[in-house]
């Protein structure tokens, strides 16, 4: 399976600047590369940050992005995000029966889980007894399958000083109920965070953040007021099958400077 992610696009109604970026412009070069590139992915998956301030003109606009997107697509919240504009631009967007952003997806290589952690004034991420029912029904229907999930606030600790207070408020639930399916955590995938970060939890579940695609952080994690940068626009290819996981990280702009051989080996 065939996953695009892309995290962070922090939207503003056309031509408002976010930190020293364009965020449309951004996003309307990443949509035009994984559109010209990736036309067979089954799926894009945005983690979060949908929009700055989550006004109706950003979700419209994102709505007019994305339109020329051929394949599915699952948009998910973040703390910048508004949850009851969200779905009076996308009402048909699967959610749960409480009105939360939070869907599942059967596929060959297991079931994928898309978690809501947005709560309105809040910076960092909730998950509290609302959704946590509906992630165990979701997690014991599952079955024999692995899980690989999707979230805007990584759900353990990153040690990046900006998000020390920021991160996910939960005392650790959401990992410690991801710990309890037996065939399996996949992978944790998630966005707030703005920069890459890879790792594994203590009990051995893989994560890994995508790139904002907007603005992102010049990474200095001991910093707790780092520097805002640019940079291209983003996204990452996410490979999905019986074998695992392989994410891989993309560029638009990128200026060749030679070809590289092709390599028979050994």
């Amino acid at each position: 399976m065939k996953i695009i992610q892309l995290t962070d696009t922090h939207l503003m109604p056309s031509g408002v600047v976010v930190n020293g970026v364009d965020p449309e412009k951004q996003l309307r070069a990443a949509i035009a590369d994984i559109v010209d590139k990736h036309s067979d992915a089954d799926l894009l998956v945005m983690t979060g940050d949908l929009c700055n301030h989550g006004d109706p003109d950003a979700y419209a606009l994102l709505k007019d992005i994305l339109a020329p997107v051929p394949f599915e697509t699952r948009l998910m919240l973040g703390n910048h995000d508004d949850r009851p504009n969200f779905i009076a631009a996308f009402p048909d967007h699967p959610r749960d029966e409480n009105g939360f952003i939070q869907s599942f997806i059967d596929s060959e290589a297991g079931r994928l889980l898309f978690l809501d952690s947005h709560e309105a004034g809040v910076i960092g991420g909730i998950y509290g007894d609302d959704r946590m029912a509906w992630l165990d029904q979701t997690l014991a229907s599952a079955g024999e399958l692995p899980v690989t999930v999707f979230i805007h606030h990584p759900p353990m600790e990153t040690r990046i000083a900006h998000f020390e207070k920021i991160g996910m408020h939960d005392d650790g639930a959401v990992l410690e109920r991801l710990n309890r399916h037996a065939p399996g955590i996949r992978h944790i995938v998630f966005g707030h965070i703005h920069i890459p970060l890879a790792g594994t939890t203590a009990e051995g579940i893989a994560y890994s953040s995508g790139q904002a695609c907007a603005h992102r952080f010049i990474t200095d994690v001991d910093t707790p007021n780092p520097f805002w940068t640019g940079g291209n626009p983003c996204y990452r290819i996410i490979d999905l099958d019986s074998q695992g996981l392989r994410a891989y990280s993309a560029e638009v702009g990128e200026i060749p400077t030679d070809r590289a051989p092709i390599c028979d080996g050994p």
